[in-house]
């Protein structure tokens, strides 16, 4: 299975840099690059929340799951 998140697309919708996300948040700005480039390992539920309230989104718009070829079928 695959994630992908979408908080890049989100940040130029919202005309926002990741360092301005990171500010309004205080969540760690490496934490923010990492989302947006989708290396993240995980993601605690108080950052969604934090990025889900300044961007004024819901979770879904910013992840995304994505079946692999591994994984499609599985139960």
């Amino acid at each position: 299975m695959a994630i992908r998140y979408h908080l890049k697309a989100m940040l130029a919708d919202k005309d926002m840099t990741q360092k301005e996300l990171a500010e309004v948040t205080k969540i760690r700005a490496p934490t923010i690059s990492a989302i947006c480039v989708g290396s993240v390992k995980q993601l605690p539920i108080g950052v969604l929340d934090k990025i889900c309230t300044v961007l004024d989104c819901q979770p879904g718009d910013l992840l995304e799951y994505v079946p692999t070829e591994d994984t499609a079928g599985e139960e």
